[in-house]
């Protein structure tokens, strides 16, 4: 019987988890990889903040993947833009979606929009060098800035505010957000979570290394701690931490980055721009549940970042419960030959390790659907003339190599990982041999 052939949507975790559990299959399988950026890994290489190298080694896995036979990057390739959903179920015997959650969650509360507020993933895009934010102003000369959530996406946003200029100087921050990040004017950040600290969802050496930052004091109001129990080992681990947190003094460093429990954002309020928020005092529940106060609070700022979910986007032609933000499936599967992996199947949840047994569990549905099952006989060579019939300018895996060399060189002499082409036409200028310098 001919190869069973798989496009997997989405290079990051999940896709390349998937990857490898097909490729390891005990029939042959070949594996087309479509890929929107022209870089792969998704989050591990625009996520991860880049003062965490080490979490970005997991992309050595990545690379043994993409070196079995049988795979193939097309990078710079949109589904929905340079081939439909309609296209992958003809041509693949199989489609899994791993496509992520591309957006995030609102607050719904008035004052959103004005200028100064933003996703918080958009400054994680920005700062990591994702071409499509690199156009983005963030004006970082401001006194306050307030982030919104306590998962460690806030507090990577917290965090990055917070670096000095020689603690941002060996990382591969991109280089206007190093700029930018070094001559802010920012004196404090304010991370507020609306529940207690018992509570947060930051996991606890995230938590533990802001009292290693070197401009900046950690401020935690002890009476926040106050009768605060412990749900699981985590949360048990975070507040010795917070313990240890509120017990220092603080020791004059140049900013102060403060941990505020019990408040949630009412509204964010300024005449052109963001000038203050309005802050509700909680208390919770008996099933610990933020239930809001008459007490209520103003903190002028200049700066809002909202850290509080990511969510999934929909596909044309692809079933989507809008209410949970994920494509519908049981396990992984969506319907025949369609099948999800990562966080569009599951909702935005768990490390970068936990997509590795969430793919692994979508892999064994599809082989077991498809192992007998008659294959459509559509070759690689078929895919080809289909892109280069659209004109569709894509990367494969060489050019990648080619993208991960130039950055690698150019931050070889600076003591950084690399230093990172941020913009479309210098990524596909270096994956086709065109870039001579960084």
């Amino acid at each position: 019987m001919s190869p069973l052939r798989v496009a997997v949507v989405g290079s990051g975790p999940a896709g390349f988890y998937a990857a490898g559990a097909l490729l390891s299959a005990d029939v042959p399988v070949q594996v087309d990889m479509f890929e929107r950026l022209p870089t792969p890994w998704g989050l591990v290489r625009l996520g991860v903040a880049p003062d965490h190298p080490k979490l970005k080694t997991v992309s050595k896995a990545f690379e043994r993947i993409a070196d079995r036979p049988g795979f193939r990057l097309l990078g710079n390739v949109e589904v929905g833009r340079d081939i439909t959903p309609e296209d992958l179920a003809r041509l693949y015997d199989a489609v899994v979606y791993a496509v992520g959650a591309q957006t995030d969650r609102r607050l719904g509360i008035p004052g959103e929009d004005l200028p100064g507020s933003w996703p918080a993933t958009e400054f994680v895009a920005w700062y990591n060098g994702h071409p499509d934010y690199q156009d983005l102003v963030f004006d970082l000369n401001v006194e306050r800035a307030i982030v919104i959530g306590v998962g460690n996406v806030a507090l990577d946003v917290a965090r990055m505010l917070a670096l000095t200029p020689e603690e941002l100087a060996p990382t591969d921050t991109c280089d206007a957000a190093i700029a930018a990040i070094g001559g802010a004017s920012i004196k404090e950040i304010v991370v507020v979570g609306r529940r207690g600290p018992a509570q947060a969802a930051f996991t606890t050496p995230e938590l533990a290394e802001l009292g290693d930052l070197a401009g900046a004091d950690v401020i935690v109001d002890a009476a926040d701690l106050e009768g605060a129990e412990s749900t699981d080992t985590n949360s048990e681990r975070n507040l010795e931490v917070l313990r240890e947190f509120a017990a220092r003094e603080p020791s004059g460093k140049p900013k102060r980055l403060v941990l505020k429990f019990f408040h949630s954002p009412v509204a964010i309020l300024g005449e052109r721009r963001v000038e203050s928020i309005e802050l509700v005092r909680n208390v919770l529940d008996e099933n610990n549940r933020a239930v809001p106060t008459e007490d209520r609070s103003m903190l002028s700022c200049g700066l809002v970042f909202r850290s509080v979910g990511y969510r999934g986007v929909a596909l044309p032609g692809v079933p989507f419960d809008e209410r949970a933000g994920v494509i519908a499936n049981e396990g992984g599967r969506v319907g025949p030959g369609l099948y999800v992996a990562g966080w569009i199947k599951r909702g935005p949840t768990g490390v970068i390790g936990t997509n590795k047994k969430d793919a692994t569990e979508t892999v064994e549905l599809l082989l077991e659907d498809l192992r007998d099952a008659p294959r459509k006989g559509v070759t690689a060579d078929d895919v080809d003339a289909l892109l280069d019939e659209r004109d569709v300018r894509r990367v494969v895996y060489a050019g990648w190599l080619a993208i991960d060399e130039a950055e690698r060189s150019a931050g070889e002499p600076l003591g950084r990982p690399r230093v990172k082409l941020c913009t479309w036409d210098a990524l596909l200028a270096a994956a086709e041999g065109l870039h001579s310098s960084a």
